[in-house]
């Protein structure tokens, strides 16, 4: 009986890894097309270029419609020498009342081009607005801070959108990280020495095609 129980035990466990696997892979190609989208359609290929962090959250949707909850998953690379680094998990969240998309997915690409919030946007919590200064990129400034050092540029349905960046975090996404790369680690321990995953590759490649590095 308890033989059976373990077996049954380390199947669903088992579907439960492959389920995460493929959700990975997914939000890996979406967040693809988004840098292709936006790179397109809105971020400069400078911009780009003299970034030094790039966080892309494909699908960001609005939870509630009445208090702008968001929420969103995706992956944030860094420079490493004249390289991008391999891809670390991470999520977006919002409870700002301000959030203007109503109940669609908005694809959104965060550029941090400055090498100082590094360590800040790399931990477990970075809360846009408090521990960086940042600015819509297309058009829409939540600070009208034209010195920002955060760049924030959103795309939905054939058009730019934004919501109020305050109380906006970016967070770990600790189950993406071990779905990715078989166990837990760190964004930092990720961006500063892991090898790319081949499921990541066609990410860094688009991210390196974009960049012209």
């Amino acid at each position: 009986m308890q033989k059976t129980h373990c077996v049954l035990l380390l199947t669903v466990a088992t579907a439960f890894c492959a389920a995460a696997a493929d959700e990975t892979t997914t939000r890996l190609e979406k967040a693809t097309a988004a840098i292709a989208t936006l790179t397109g359609h809105g971020i400069r290929a400078e911009q780009l270029a003299g970034a030094d962090c790039v966080a892309v959250i494909p699908g960001f949707k609005k939870g509630a419609a009445v208090v702008g909850v968001g929420h969103g998953r995706g992956f944030i690379s860094c420079r490493n020498g004249s390289n991008w680094s391999a891809p670390g998990a991470v999520a977006l969240d919002s409870g700002s009342l301000g959030v203007q998309i109503g109940g669609e997915e908005m694809d959104i690409v965060i550029l941090s081009m400055d090498k100082e919030p590094r360590g800040k946007l790399l931990s477990s919590r970075f809360a846009i607005g408090s521990d960086a200064s940042a600015a819509w990129g297309n058009g829409k400034s939540a600070h009208g801070d034209p010195n920002a050092k955060i760049l924030v540029f959103g795309h939905t349905k054939g058009a730019f959108a934004g919501f109020d960046l305050d109380g906006a975090t970016l967070k770990l996404d600790e189950s993406g990280n071990k779905a990715l790369y078989g166990k837990s680690l760190s964004n930092g321990e990720i961006i500063e020495g892991a090898t790319t995953p081949s499921v990541a590759q066609p990410f860094i490649t688009k991210l390196a095609q974009a960049s012209g590095r």
